[in-house]
């Protein structure tokens, strides 16, 4: 039997952990299906753990001290990782890092001075960066002979269209880096490849709807990102769990000089307190708000499908048309309301909607009647491509092919 290493995948979030373990044999130098995945969810709340592997699943409800509940929640996951496959085997470590910023355009080998450039990022991405570099330094002090490499959600758009990128500001702020960026890179990477094997292939002119507590569009043409919803942070574009989305700049300068929030208090609001939260004053999970009859809660999950709406038709016409949508993230994969009613409203640019399909749709589906768009729902699956990444840094770096 050929020689395993193992990668090791962390994908370390503000309030979860998603990991997983992927055989990768020596020989080869193919990754093989994850022996080990999982996610320790509810941090700041009440954190649970579940696991999947050879031992079959587990799911359990765990305590972490207050003091520091998201370092504690690493350090379990690590020792969870760690009984199951080994210290020993663990060949690398790839990180979900949610800002490259224009320095990274691809997987990067983690050094001091990777890093330190990472930590120079955190501006950009306050309510996830934190938490990335929190799994990388941890790492680097449990198993500090590891190479780690980070992966970037920012990295898949840098083909976006330069007219899509650049913000109408002086140009001296674009040279500085105040541009549009985009994020959920990881995923739409994994959409794209997965389309790439359906039957029909990739359509064309593709958009891309990652539905989650953090949501976000992509306009694809031939399998690259021209145009995406999120723009200098993870806080523009959709209206989101807790984020504001897109609500005007004029808005955002009322919060200071009418109301007299700070420039950290009117961030802590757009980023924490807004969204579907801030509408409906009830809860920021969507499965909650369907299920009430609050009027509030009603109009946040319209405001909700209302600027997917609207931001699929303008993806569509920086696009030229539109051949395939995509729904994947937690919501996008799961929820057949939104799904239903996205549709219904973009019936007239083609889409159709099989509902009994809709209705039953679990994992990968194809959900349209057979009108000129084809319309799925899928799950992402962003560990794998990290784990990829990885295995490319590796080869590339041990001369293997």
């Amino acid at each position: 039997m050929a020689k395993q290493r193992i990668i090791v995948v962390l994908n370390a979030g503000s309030s979860s952990v998603k990991f997983a373990a992927y055989q990768w044999p020596v020989d080869s130098g193919r990754l093989h299906a994850p022996q080990l995945t999982g996610e320790l969810s509810g941090l700041g709340g009440s954190p649970r753990l579940r696991v999947s592997g050879e031992h079959g699943q587990s799911d359990q409800a765990v305590v972490l001290p207050a003091a520091d509940t998201h370092a504690a929640g690493l350090s379990l996951v690590l020792d969870t990782v760690a009984e199951s496959v080994g210290t020993a085997a663990i060949a690398a470590v790839g990180h979900r890092v949610v800002h490259g910023g224009e320095a990274f355009s691809g997987p990067a080998r983690i050094t001091p001075a990777v890093l330190e450039t990472l930590r120079g990022l955190v501006p950009l991405a306050p309510l996830h960066m934190p938490h990335n570099l929190a799994a990388i330094e941890l790492v680097a002090k449990r198993l500090p002979a590891v190479p780690q490499v980070a992966c970037f959600d920012t990295a898949f758009h840098q083909t976006c269209l330069p007219e899509a990128r650049r913000l109408a500001l002086p140009r001296r702020f674009h040279e500085a880096g105040l541009k549009r960026y985009g994020f959920h890179g990881l995923s739409y990477e994994s959409i794209v490849g997965q389309l790439r094997k359906l039957p029909g292939g990739l359509p064309r002119r593709t958009v891309l709807a990652h539905l989650g507590a953090g949501a976000s569009l992509c306009g694809v043409l031939e399998g690259r990102s021209i145009t995406t919803t999120m723009g200098y942070t993870p806080l523009d574009g959709l209206v989101m769990a807790t984020r504001s989305g897109s609500i005007g700049p004029g808005a955002v300068l009322a919060l200071q000089s009418r109301f007299g929030l700070s420039a950290a208090e009117a961030e802590q609001l757009l980023t924490h307190e807004s969204g579907l939260l801030g509408v409906s004053g009830i809860s920021s999970d969507l499965r909650v708000l369907l299920a009430s009859d609050s009027p509030a809660a009603a109009e946040a999950v319209a405001l909700f499908c209302r600027s997917i709406v609207r931001e699929v038709a303008a993806a569509a016409a920086e696009l030229g048309g539109l051949e395939g949508l995509v729904f994947t993230g937690g919501i996008g994969a799961n929820s057949p309301e939104i799904r239903g009613r996205v549709c219904r409203a973009l019936s007239w640019l083609g889409v159709t909607l099989d509902e009994p399909a809709n209705q039953a749709a679990a994992g990968e589906a194809r959900l349209d009647a057979g009108g000129a768009v084809t319309v799925w729902a899928l799950p992402t699956d962003e560990q794998a491509v990290i784990a990829a990444a990885v295995a490319r840094v590796l080869a590339e770096e041990h001369g293997e092919h």
